[in-house]
């Protein structure tokens, strides 16, 4: 009885921590469903709290995550050079992004529900980023070459897969938003990392994610 009970509340925890709020779901459907999210600046005050907070997991088949999903994906279509981004990024603090596949024909952009990093290698490149929310920002950063990733689409399907090179580092960076790890608060932890240099980025200029 006493484990029928914990499996019921650790469920319903689990099922309305997933459960989005009336707030998020007014928001992923303010205005034109079918047009881009505004993505949100580190330099306004409140759009930068929400950069900063730790996301939630989403239910994959909620039909609010398929309209989050698809005008994320048009929110980083608008962009020059972005080649990822993350639920936060458009105000929603929700587990969900968007990747740009440099690793794969054709480069097509993928999306990622609660994605989540389960291994990553020990060996480091130091390469350029930039940020679509921290305006006229860049700087060098350390990320791993190669990492295991696990995740789930719209259906609800969990997928494993191992990412490396440069499309590995967008992932990091992305994921580093769902838990309100910005790039300019990054840099300090890092000034003394040593690291192996590795040629693992596509493009030598800073891109913005």
């Amino acid at each position: 009885m006493k484990k029928s009970l914990l499996f019921f509340i650790v469920f319903t925890t689990f099922f309305q921590a997933q459960k989005l709020s009336r707030a998020e779901i007014k928001l992923i459907n303010e205005g034109d469903i079918h047009s881009a999210l505004p993505i949100y600046q580190s330099t306004d005050e409140l759009q930068h709290q929400t950069l900063l907070a730790v996301s939630q997991e989403i239910d994959p088949l909620d039909k609010n995550t398929a309209v989050l999903v698809d005008r994320m994906k048009l929110a980083l279509l608008s962009t020059d050079s972005g080649v990822g981004i993350a639920a936060p990024q458009v105000g929603i603090n929700r587990k969900v992004i968007w990747v740009q596949r440099f690793d794969k024909p054709n480069e097509p952009l993928e999306y990622f529900i609660n994605p989540i990093i389960t291994w990553k290698s020990e060996l480091q490149n130091l390469g350029p980023e930039g940020d679509l929310s921290i305006p006229e920002f860049r700087d060098l950063f350390y990320r791993s070459k190669v990492i295991q990733l696990e995740y789930v689409d719209l259906q609800g399907k969990k997928h494993t897969e191992i990412v490396e090179g440069f499309t590995a580092v967008i992932f990091q960076h992305e994921i580093d938003h769902l838990f309100g790890i910005l790039i300019s608060d990054k840099k300090k932890k890092q000034e003394n990392d040593e690291y192996l240099k590795v040629d693992a980025f596509k493009k030598s200029d800073s891109l913005g994610r």
